[in-house]
């Protein structure tokens, strides 16, 4: 009977199967969320917090270049940093899975190679989206707005979730390159001072001299720069080549980030079983 089914069954090319294979991943990835809330509920609260303490309890001793409004500068820095953050959640997915055998499970399934990584990428784009989606409703609500016409804004969405997209493969790698969970934790102690010494919360030609080039240069920096200056907010631009170029950097970085670690994900997850 078994023969029979398979002989009648439907043939399909291998772009078909990996479509249907990495469809398979996202959805368990999401129905995770849905029997643990509190881990979304984490998720998208934190940013939340982020931005009202940062607005509200640290807003009127910020200073802006230009005397523009701090909320208004802030935002862009609070959307790239919840995209960067996000890549932690990736790495602790991954090594969970890997701790409790499930990667290796996956693995031992008739299924394209390629799915649980696609899959895992899919997932936290739709995730990332939704973040990005209440965190904008919550700036608005506190007085944001981006005064550059819908393409622009757009944009800078896209841009966002670009940055995103480019460190989910390095949450991927690290996933599945760290031991266990504690480890994976300790990512914060990396990101951490990634979205500190950027643009994010203060200009880089507010910083020291030593600091400013490096703040500039900051991946993260480059995509929260060209944000602003898509969502037409106070602070875009600078006197720096990168700076001046901000929206092409928040292409090329993320580009260099996903050419690095994709591969490096990819072969990881190839070697897990040799």
């Amino acid at each position: 009977m078994t023969a029979v089914d398979i002989s009648l069954a439907p043939h399909h090319g291998r772009a078909y199967w990996a479509v249907v294979d990495s469809w398979s991943v996202v959805r368990r990835t999401l129905l995770h969320f849905r029997r643990h809330p509190v881990t979304l509920v984490w998720m998208l609260g934190f940013p939340i917090v982020s931005v009202l303490l940062y607005g509200f309890v640290f807003g009127n001793a910020m200073r802006v270049p230009g005397q523009g409004d701090y909320r208004e500068f802030l935002m862009p820095g609070m959307f790239a940093t919840t995209m960067a953050f996000g890549f932690m959640s990736t790495a602790t997915a991954v090594v969970t899975d890997s701790g409790k055998g499930v990667v290796d499970r996956f693995r031992s399934m008739p299924m394209a190679p390629s799915a649980v990584t696609t899959g895992r990428a899919v997932a936290d784009l739709l995730v990332a989206t939704a973040e990005l989606t209440i965190l904008a409703a919550t700036a608005l609500a506190i007085g944001w707005t981006s005064d550059g016409g819908l393409g622009p804004t757009l944009g800078g969405f896209g841009l966002l979730l670009f940055l995103r997209f480019s460190l989910i493969w390095v949450g991927v790698w690290c996933g599945l390159v760290l031991p266990n969970t504690e480890a994976a934790g300790a990512l914060y102690a990396v990101i951490f001072p990634l979205t500190m010494v950027s643009s994010v919360y203060v200009a880089p030609t507010l910083m020291p001299s030593w600091l400013a080039p490096v703040a500039a240069w900051n991946p993260i920096s480059s995509t929260v720069t060209a944000t602003r200056e898509l969502f037409g907010n106070p602070g875009a631009g600078g006197a720096s080549w990168v700076e001046q170029n901000a929206v092409l950097m928040a292409f090329v970085w993320p580009l260099v980030i996903t050419a690095v670690f994709l591969p490096l994900a990819v072969r990881r997850f190839q070697r897990l079983s040799r």
